[in-house]
Parts: C-alpha cells; structure tokens; sequence
C-alpha cells in the first residue's frame, strides 16, 4: 500500500480521532475503549464496528479510500453514519457479544457475516 495510514483492517489506533465526530454518547463509548488494555473485547469490538461500519473487508490496496487512508476513511464513515449514537453503541454491543461468544466456544452463535 502506497499510503502510510493504511493497514488491512481498522486500526485500533484511529479510535481516539474518532472521539470528537458525534455527540457525547459516542465521545464516551470511544473513550471507554481507549482507556481499556490493549487485549481487551471492547477494543476488538469497536475493531469489528469500524470493520463493519467502513466496509474495510472491500478495501484494497488501489482503492480510493485506501488511498486516502484509514484515518480519514474511518472518520468518514463515522460522521456519514446516518443512525443515532445509540444504534453506533447498539451495533458495538452486538460486536462485543458475538466475540465473547465465539471466545468463549460458541462459534456456532455467531452470525457469519456475507460481506
């Protein structure tokens, strides 16, 4: 990749320049994850949020918002969301459920996504 703030997938990273984009429900939610250890569920699951919410599984390494970076496209995705905070932190705790689920064994309760 040609662009230095672009990785394959959402990068943990990123998450506090996201704080500012919506209201203080999101601001507490991206700072709750921030402050949490580095192997915590709350940091994978705002990783699959952001997966999910930038589409980075269709990413690649000539596209357009790779070009621009995971910064940028992350922060784009956030303020383009047009759901209230609340569907944001809904989306999140479905994201944190379904990887303790499958950190716990139950593969089989996690819905397989078809992106």
């Amino acid at each position: 990749m040609y662009q230095g703030d672009t990785e394959l997938l959402f990068p943990i990273r990123v998450a506090e320049d996201l704080k500012d984009l919506r209201g203080q429900t999101w601001a507490a939610l991206v700072e709750d994850v921030c402050q949490s250890p580095e192997t915590s569920i709350e940091r994978l699951a705002f990783s699959l949020l952001l997966i999910r919410l930038s589409s980075c599984l269709t990413c690649h390494s000539h596209s357009y918002r790779a070009l621009r970076g995971c910064t940028f496209c992350a922060s784009q995705s956030v303020r383009r969301h047009r759901g209230e905070d609340q569907e944001l932190i809904d989306m999140f705790e479905t994201a944190r459920s379904e990887i303790a689920a499958y950190l716990n064994g139950k593969r089989d309760a996690v819905p397989q996504s078809r992106e």
